[in-house]
């Protein structure tokens, strides 16, 4: 028997699935939204926006308009897990019908999941593994079956589907492997 493990890659790696419009279209929103967010995301963004990132004519960069830090703040998302871990939890938060329902798809085709309000921002990083049989293009044709009067965009089901899953389409595997599935 083979030793089978997880494979595990930052969170800042969804920076290589990401188009540049879009994340800059996360960035915007968690700070433009940031009073909406659990006290503990909101300081854990602040704290980090001010220690990574700088915008030109503050010296708390936390204090800037959101457009302005969410431009700013595009290097940190791309070479911070931390912060990038942070800003899609933020996403995440701001987005509960998508979630339930992203969970709900993802459950009912047997994918193993955390629960659904699991903090997944202190989990070390993404697995690779991912089941070639359930790409993005088969996921977002199954959510549009199931809710046919959704509007929600291919991207966010897409960001949901990972956030949740915990999982990025690096490694794409006949049968995700029940050790990594438990580790």
């Amino acid at each position: 028997m083979s030793e089978k493990r997880a494979q595990i890659i930052p969170f800042n790696a969804v920076n290589e699935f990401l188009l540049p419009e879009y994340r800059l279209k996360i960035l915007q929103q968690a700070f433009s939204e940031l009073n909406n967010l659990p006290e503990g995301r909101r300081s854990a963004i602040s704290r980090l926006v001010k220690k990574l990132v700088t915008v030109s004519g503050f010296r708390n960069s936390a204090l800037a308009p959101a457009p302005v830090k969410a431009r700013a703040a595009v290097s940190a998302f791309e070479k911070s897990a931390e912060f990038s871990s942070q800003i899609m939890g933020a996403w995440y938060d701001l987005h509960p019908e998508l979630a339930q329902k992203v969970y709900d798809l993802l459950k009912a085709r047997n994918w193993e999941l955390l629960p659904l309000d699991a903090d997944r921002s202190k989990l070390p990083g993404f697995l690779t593994r991912w089941p070639q049989a359930e790409t993005f293009e088969v996921l977002d044709d199954a959510y549009a079956a199931q809710y046919p009067a959704d509007g929600e965009h291919e991207y966010d089901i897409n960001m949901m589907i990972a956030w949740l899953s915990g999982r990025l389409p690096v490694d794409m595997v006949e049968k995700v492997d029940e050790v990594e599935a438990g580790e």
